[in-house]
């Protein structure tokens, strides 16, 4: 079975031919960084880690290209609440998104350019929407006049004339159609600018994306992604520009569903954010990260703390197994970089039919259930080759327990916090029983050690509590 995915512009499952046999080309939209990163923006982010994951093990040389959106007018918004400079609040937010990538264990992008370093290719690319009669000069800014594009429409399946005016413009008195976009912003006092040839500004947000996928990638690449919010009139923006400047642009369109809180998009404009550092305090990330692919990559995912609690403990259980094979086989299947097995067949299918990972995880939990029987039946050489079929899908979901980044730091520390409260409760009640005795010496003994190695005792009514320092 060949690859499948569906193509938001064809509105169809396509089979995935890439422009050059062996390789495959993806651009993904990355944050605007003008706030840190919510769940939402990590789920986009884990999603297409699955498919660059997926592709490298079918065999494909992938090239990945993530943006970084450093100028916006959301960025400079933000700056001006905060009496920063833009650049301040962009490169704060730029590591807060860094650091939650790697925390729930997405592959690094290969390039990941920041807008503000390619304002050369974008003054190069308003230059030949201009001459090719696609933009305009106007009130200091530069436009795209959407009707010189047949196509516009096309890729959100909406017509010209029912279109709303554009919103990218404060000032649309320079606008020959209320719909035509901002290629380039005239500048204004207290914002960043930069030369061109029609005077100071900053680009719009829709053009940083067309220079720097094609810098990267070529005219024609084959994948580009992101959220299904941006279809329009953002992706729909970056392939009228693109096409209309004669470049062949992305083959095929990937938009992940979004994540909902109760019936609604997350976003901060919500108030309904849940930013991954608050997150990350519930769950640990390979539990958060499972949350988080355990759904169709199109479909809607509803935030519940029930449900993060669900995958939480199903992740646990695909753990167990994992850490108690490789602990009664002690061999190379467990052995960093050991070569995994052939994938099941199942597994195969899942993915490559759309990446469905409800199924691909179905034939996971499979394998867990075989393995605890090999396991409880002494069956080495079964539990041996089942660990490997495990690890070999888990690897292409990111969630090997027994690998980076979540080797050492997951099962074996569940079993060291249990190691360490039941000798603590051990030793509180050796205390309670000197105390009952009367001892209080050895009591006060018993309380002063523990708070040597850092526990900190508290009494109350209901009995002592116990925590460890910070």
């Amino acid at each position: 079975m060949t690859l499948h995915l569906h193509d938001t512009a064809a509105r169809a499952v396509r089979e995935f031919t890439p422009i050059t046999p062996g390789q495959a080309s993806v651009y993904l939209c990355g944050a605007t960084v003008q706030a840190p990163p919510h769940l939402g923006h990590l789920r986009s982010a884990v999603v297409f880690d699955v498919l660059i994951r997926w592709l490298e093990a079918s065999g494909y040389r992938v090239t990945f290209c993530r943006n970084v959106t450093d100028v916006e007018d959301k960025i400079l918004r933000a700056a001006q609440a905060e009496g920063v400079p833009p650049w301040i609040v962009a490169e704060r937010n730029q590591r807060a998104f860094t650091w939650a990538y790697d925390a729930l264990g997405c592959r690094p992008p290969d390039v990941e350019p920041r807008a503000t370093g390619h304002i050369p290719e974008m003054i190069v690319l308003i230059r030949r929407l201009l001459e090719g009669g696609h933009a305009y000069p106007g009130g200091g800014d530069v436009y795209f006049d959407v009707r010189s594009y047949p196509a516009y429409g096309a890729l959100s399946g909406q017509r010209l004339d029912q279109m709303r005016p554009a919103e990218d413009s404060g000032d649309a008195g320079g606008k020959r159609d209320p719909r035509d976009f901002t290629l380039w912003k005239g500048a204004r006092p207290g914002e960043p600018s930069w030369e061109t040839p029609w005077g100071p500004g900053r680009p719009g947000w829709h053009l940083e994306c067309s220079a720097m996928a094609t810098k990267y990638l070529g005219p024609s690449f084959d994948i580009h992604g992101g959220g299904l919010d941006l279809v329009f009139p953002h992706h729909e923006n970056e392939i009228a520009q693109s096409r209309a400047a004669g470049d062949g642009f992305a083959r095929y369109w990937l938009h992940n569903g979004l994540l909902g809180l109760a019936g609604e998009k997350m976003s901060k404009s919500l108030g309904n954010s849940l930013l991954v550092t608050d997150v990350l305090t519930r769950v640990r990330p390979p539990e958060l990260r499972y949350y988080l692919v355990q759904a169709h990559y199109r479909s809607l995912l509803e935030y519940s703390e029930e449900a993060l609690e669900e995958a939480a403990a199903a992740y646990q259980r695909i753990e167990r197994f994992a850490v108690r094979a490789a602990e009664v086989l002690m061999d190379a299947v467990a052995a960093p970089g050991a070569e995994p097995a052939e994938l099941p067949v199942s597994f195969r299918s899942a993915m490559d039919e759309d990446l469905s990972v409800p199924a691909a995880l179905a034939a996971v939990h499979a394998c867990v259930r075989d393995g605890n029987q090999a396991l409880a039946a002494s069956d080495k050489a079964g539990a041996r080759a089942t660990l490997a079929r495990l690890r070999g899908m888990l690897g292409v979901l990111g969630l090997d327990p027994l690998a980076p980044p979540w080797a050492g730091a997951s099962g074996s520390d569940d079993r060291l916090r249990q190691v360490v409260g039941s000798l603590v409760k051990l030793a509180l009640q050796q205390r309670d029983a000197a105390r009952a005795r009367r001892d209080y010496a050895t009591a006060d003994t018993i309380r002063e050690g523990l708070e040597e190695i850092g526990v900190v005792v508290e009494d109350t009514p209901e009995g002592p509590r116990w925590e460890l320092k910070r």
